[in-house]
């Protein structure tokens, strides 16, 4: 039986980088190897090397993405993308495979400027009537006038940066005084910031992928943080966060949250398993907060509990991924 080469991209240059290699970890376990011959691939900057069981370490080619191991060579028939952050979730990576014409995992390298740019997720689903919050964009080098924000937007405020995951530099501001701290903090982790009102609700985590013609539209979570929000700290550290599974609403705002989900999913053109996150507002209306193109597969992390709440291990959930894509690259050259 000839076994799919799979190089599974895991690391990054993000701050995400740990998780990351948390989640490429699970994955390589649930994997079937009688299946797929697997490398995982540390993706560092200018660095990619696979790590043999001996410790050594090797780097992949990327003139012709093969990996050479004692004389033995490898030539990859797909690559399986677990990076979150960049290079692997803002479409640098998925530009490279195009390139080399090697079929991927994830969303397209369009779908994935649309979808880790905050600010273009917003204007794009916002086009198809999805609720998202009041917002302005600073630019580097932009000051923050602090008056003028609070006038537009209201206390309490959220500063984030407009390209970035896992909350880092995300600050929930509830002073005047604290912006200027916020945005210098968001700036640091991006080249932008988007300040949002602060809309009162519950977060619910929306798990989705459409895969061979199927719909699949997983369990909602509600994510009940006990921190002041779903930050960092609450993300990853257990007994941080309550993740209900699936949530206690309604079947109108299930049925409401799912329409929303795919609707999103289908106007950012994405592609395999994508994670999108709203608020629902006192008022019972959803909105948005963002597309989690390549949502954590730590054991800790949403997607992985609602896989199985509805019957379907990771690996399952993968072999599903890897079947409706291993065929496809969207190869532009």
């Amino acid at each position: 039986m000839n076994r799919l080469k799979i190089a599974l991209l895991a690391g990054g240059n993000s701050s995400e980088r740990g998780i990351a290699l948390q989640s490429a970890r699970q994955i390589y376990e649930a994997l079937d190897k009688d299946k797929y011959d697997i490398k995982v691939v540390d993706v560092h900057g200018r660095d990619w090397e696979y790590e043999s069981p001996d410790g050594k370490r090797y780097p992949l080619d990327k003139n012709d993405f093969s990996l050479t191991v004692n004389g033995e060579r490898t030539e990859f028939d797909y690559a399986l993308i677990i990076i979150h952050g960049t290079p692997g979730e803002d479409g640098k990576l998925q530009g490279y495979l195009d390139i080399m014409g090697i079929p991927y995992s994830s969303c397209s390298a369009t779908s994935s400027v649309i979808t880790f740019d905050k600010i273009s997720t917003k204007r794009a689903v916002a086009s198809r009537g999805i609720r998202v919050a009041k917002d302005m964009l600073l630019y580097k080098g932009d000051s923050a006038d602090a008056d003028e924000i609070v006038a537009r937007l209201g206390l309490p405020l959220f500063v984030k940066p407009n390209a970035s995951g896992s909350s880092f530099g995300v600050t929930k501001v509830r002073s005047k005084e604290d912006i200027a701290k916020a945005v210098a903090d968001a700036f640091a982790e991006s080249d932008e910031v988007l300040i949002e009102e602060f809309i009162e609700g519950r977060e619910m985590a929306c798990g989705v992928m459409i895969a061979g013609g199927k719909e699949y539209l997983f369990p909602v979570t509600e994510v009940i943080s006990k921190n002041d929000f779903f930050d960092y700290e609450a993300k990853y550290t257990a007994g941080m966060s309550d993740e209900i599974t699936p949530a206690d609403i309604t079947p109108e705002l299930k049925t409401e949250l799912n329409k929303m989900t795919l609707d999103a999913y289908k106007v950012c053109r994405c592609r395999g398993v994508v994670r999108i996150d709203f608020i629902v507002a006192s008022d019972g209306r959803p909105c948005l907060i963002e597309v989690n193109a390549i949502p954590g597969m730590s054991s800790g992390s949403i997607v992985p509990k609602q896989a199985r709440a509805m019957g379907m291990s990771l690996g399952q959930l993968f072999d599903t991924v890897i079947a409706d894509t291993c065929g496809k690259s969207d190869d532009a050259i």
